[in-house]
């Protein structure tokens, strides 16, 4: 059985997930003056930290190799504030949500009901020792239901993504490490994880003897301890982003699911950019079961 928190982050991440990599969000950043999708990526995602440097964002974000993250920034500053960022930001998921979401969806008194809910629980997303969750916290709210929708379902994201990042140094895993262990539980390919996160092949293989002498991993994939400690991560991970939801109510809880549940499978069925994706997030099965679940 699933934590509430763990289901939440299904449907919110879905719903946050139109934001770097549509046609709208590369647009925006190509209009900007970007050079190339990475780039507008690091400086949209990073923008709440102000001028963050190469070696802040690297930290943050923690699996991307800081090579990726250099030909990004501080160049993107260059180019463009922070503040500048955040408007191009909004401006494309708010291009994105208007092309996948029907115009009585946007309007609807669902959505709206939802994004108060979502506020809610964003509200109560905790920020101590949690940097993405703290900057994005202190942005001020959009007025329209599916931005606010979009800028709480960002605020739980990075919070929960800071807690993610400190059960992942409590396992004693570093960035390389935790993508190779990860890819192995999920089946994602190393050739797949190694180019969306930018590890060369003898820093993958490295990692990978390092997993190995630990007992992590083996010749057949993951070892029994290893299946230990990626659950560890998982549950840990949980544990620590149930905060929003018992703030929320087990009543108020429900109620966003059946508001939200019907949105964000229109979004998983449209968003072609997250059909694959790092995160390991088959979006439309795990919201089909989540509809099932609350049917019966």
């Amino acid at each position: 059985m699933t934590s509430i928190a763990r289901d939440m982050w299904v449907r919110f991440e879905t719903y946050h997930d139109v934001t770097y990599f549509t046609p709208e969000s590369r647009a925006a950043t190509d209009a900007l003056g970007c050079k190339g999708g990475w780039m507008g990526y690091f400086g949209m995602r990073s923008a709440p930290l102000g001028a963050a440097s190469p070696e802040l964002v690297t930290a943050t974000f923690y699996n991307f190799h800081p090579t990726r993250v250099g030909r990004a920034l501080p160049d993107a500053w260059e180019i463009a504030s922070p503040q500048r960022f955040l408007e191009t930001r909004l401006s494309g998921v708010d291009g994105a949500l208007r092309r996948m979401l029907p115009p009585e969806v946007l309007a609807g008194d669902e959505l709206a009901e939802a994004a108060g809910l979502l506020r809610r629980a964003a509200d109560a997303a905790p920020i101590a020792g949690r940097p993405l969750g703290a900057a994005n916290a202190a942005l001020p709210w959009p007025e329209e239901p599916h931005l606010v929708a979009w800028q709480a379902a960002t605020r739980l994201r990075e919070s929960r993504g800071d807690g993610h990042v400190a059960a992942l140094v409590s396992a004693g895993l570093d960035p390389c490490e935790t993508l190779v262990l990860f890819g192995a539980d999920k089946g994602l390919t190393a050739e797949y994880l190694q180019v969306a996160r930018g590890w060369s092949e003898p820093e993958w293989a490295s990692a990978r003897q390092r997993l190995t002498d630990r007992g992590l991993l083996d010749a057949d994939g993951l070892t029994e301890r290893g299946a230990e400690v990626r659950r560890w991560v998982e549950e840990r991970t949980d544990a620590e982003a149930e905060a929003p939801w018992r703030a929320l109510g087990a009543d108020a809880c429900a109620r966003l699911a059946a508001l939200i549940d019907p949105i964000v499978l229109v979004l998983a069925g449209s968003n072609e950019e997250m059909k694959v994706n790092p995160i390991g997030l088959r979006a439309s099965d795990e919201l089909t079961r989540l509809a099932a679940g609350r049917a019966n």
